[in-house]
């Protein structure tokens, strides 16, 4: 569905998540800087540090209709979850596609944040997947075919980053790129954010 489709209200592609702060971010750059240079490292489609969270509920192109109520039943979620202790370790991947960093710390609690975002967008109106359990992940790059991704895990498998206290639950556009320049990104603004917690 396009954003401009006539006859229907403009929507923005959107989804909730949580962002890790400077200092975790900054962690994590300088782990992966000699990750970067392994074998195969240049093929892969690198996401860019401001661009990293972790996805609690993928929402699709959102109507501006249905933003409201599900920015209501967002802040809801929000302040019926405590705030939690996270950082980021270790590393996974989806088959030969996605490279990625997990989490560890309060992950009932994220889980639990993730289930409530996905019952918000669901209360809202807005059609959902099956809501499967959430694996905490934070996508780190991207590989156009089937890629070994075993080495840069490898390589990542001891990587345990500082606490932090995760206190917000943001909402976030996402702009698909426009510019037609190879292994573009796409774009991530935060366009709400709620405390955690009353």
């Amino acid at each position: 569905m396009s954003s401009h489709s006539p006859g229907r209200p403009p929507a923005q592609r959107l989804f909730a998540a949580v962002l890790p702060p400077a200092g975790a971010v900054a962690e994590l750059r300088t782990a992966l800087a000699p990750i970067r240079t392994l074998p195969g490292a240049r093929d892969l489609r690198w996401t860019g540090p401001e661009s990293w969270h972790f996805t609690l509920a993928f929402y699709g192109e959102v109507p501006e209709d249905v933003r409201p109520e599900l920015e209501t039943r967002l802040e809801r979620a929000a302040h019926r979850t405590d705030r939690f202790p996270l950082r980021v370790r270790g590393a996974g991947h989806y088959g030969g596609r996605v490279l990625w960093a997990g989490a560890a710390g309060g992950l009932d609690t994220l889980r639990l944040l993730a289930g409530r975002a996905d019952a918000a967008a669901r209360r809202a109106g807005l059609p959902m997947e099956e809501h499967r359990r959430h694996t905490p992940h934070l996508t780190l790059a991207r590989s156009r075919g089937e890629a070994d991704l075993g080495p840069f895990t490898a390589a990542l498998a001891g990587f345990e980053g500082e606490r932090w206290e995760a206190g917000e639950l943001s909402l976030v556009r996402s702009d698909l790129p426009v510019s037609g320049v190879p292994g573009e990104q796409p774009r991530h603004e935060v366009v709400r954010s709620w405390r955690l917690g009353r």
